[in-house]
This record gives structure tokens, sequence and C-alpha cells, in this order.
């Protein structure tokens, strides 16, 4: 389970490029919404995307200021369609049985990240792949008051978009003839963003052996 697992994630990754051109700004919108807040968003590739998506802007695929803003809007959006989801269902999210696009406990390792750090799980969470997909489901089952919720929110999502986006950008503007190079930063990029989700994979492999 752990290898195929971590196979499918690999081929995910390594259709990026295709996958963010064919997409375009709309599609990519989506991923980011879904990855951000619909429970079944947690296997999209939401770090390596922004990245990769942010070079191929600074390659000219993509104007990087419409990327930016776009996916800004879909991250804070789609972490509060969660945190409503999350108020609405209640606790029968944590009951629902596992199947093909559940597995209830992803829910239940959010719920102990936004025991552990509370208010700030919503802005720590960006950078947690699985995790990011559940934290505001789980603060909206928790009842968190929405003022704070929104603030935290809202920085969150613009600095993990703007990180992300801006450092692939910047990055294929600092390489001279990037393009030339394309494949190979692709790469690297994707072996970069694939380490935390086998972390992810391999951990609760562990978890569960024990």
């Amino acid at each position: 389970m752990f290898w195929s697992a971590t196979t499918y994630y690999l081929f995910m990754f390594s259709n990026l490029p295709g996958l963010i051109e064919s997409a375009g700004y709309i599609g990519l919108f989506f991923i980011i919404f879904a990855e951000s807040g619909l429970f079944f968003g947690f296997f999209l590739p939401g770090d390596s995307l922004l990245f990769t998506a942010g070079f191929l802007a600074s390659q000219g695929y993509l104007n990087v200021w419409v990327l930016t803003v776009l996916l800004v809007i879909a991250a804070i959006s789609g972490d509060s369609f969660g945190y409503y989801f999350g108020k609405k269902i209640g606790p029968r999210l944590f009951s629902k049985p596992k199947s093909l696009l559940f597995n209830p406990e992803h829910a239940i390792r959010a719920g102990r990240f936004f025991e552990k750090y509370g208010k700030k799980s919503i802005f720590l969470a960006r950078f947690v792949p699985v995790v990011r997909t559940f934290v505001p489901i789980v603060a909206g089952v928790g009842q968190m008051e929405y003022t704070s919720f929104i603030r935290y929110n809202v920085f969150g999502g613009l600095f993990w978009v703007i990180l992300m986006t801006l450092g692939g950008y910047f990055l294929g503007q600092a390489i001279p003839e990037a393009d030339k190079y394309l494949h190979y930063i692709i790469l690297a990029i994707i072996v970069i963003s694939v380490v935390p989700v086998v972390f992810e994979i391999w951990k609760n492999k562990k978890h569960v052996i024990r």
C-alpha cells in the first residue's frame, strides 16, 4: 500500500507541467480551492503545483500576477468553504466510514494538529500536506470563532501562495535560458515537493504497524 501510494504521487507530480498547461487559470483555481477545503482534495499536489505554476509563468506560459491573485482567492475561499462544511457536518465527519475519497484518520490527525497549535494551526497547516485540507474543516467542527479563523486564513493563504508561486517564478527568472533546463528543474521541484508527502505516507504506515 505504501509503495503504491508513493508511486501514485510520483506519477501525479511528474505530470504537473502538462496538468498546469491543460488546466489553465480556471483549472488551477479549482485544484487549489479543492485542496484547501474539500475533504476529497487531500491528494492534490498543492505546494508543488504552486511552485511549478510560478516557474512556468516565468517562461511565459502564464501571467504570474493574474495567477497569484486567482490562487490566493482560491486558497482563502477553499479554507472558508471547509470551515462551513465542518460547522454544518459536525462530529459526523469523524464517524464517516473509510472510502476511496475519505479516510477518517486524516480528520483525526488534523484534529490533533489543531489541538496542539490552536488558532495558529490555520496558518501552519498550509505547509503540511493532507493536514492542510482537513484543519479548516476541524476548525468548523470545533466551532472556532469565524472572525479569528478568517484572519489566520487570509494571512496563511496569502503567505502560502505568494511564497510558493513567486518562489517558482523568481527561480525561473534567475536561471539564464531556463527553458533549456525546464525538465530538469521541474524534476528537482517534484523531488523536493514529494518528500513531505512520502514522509506523511511512511509515518501513517509506521503508525498502523504499531
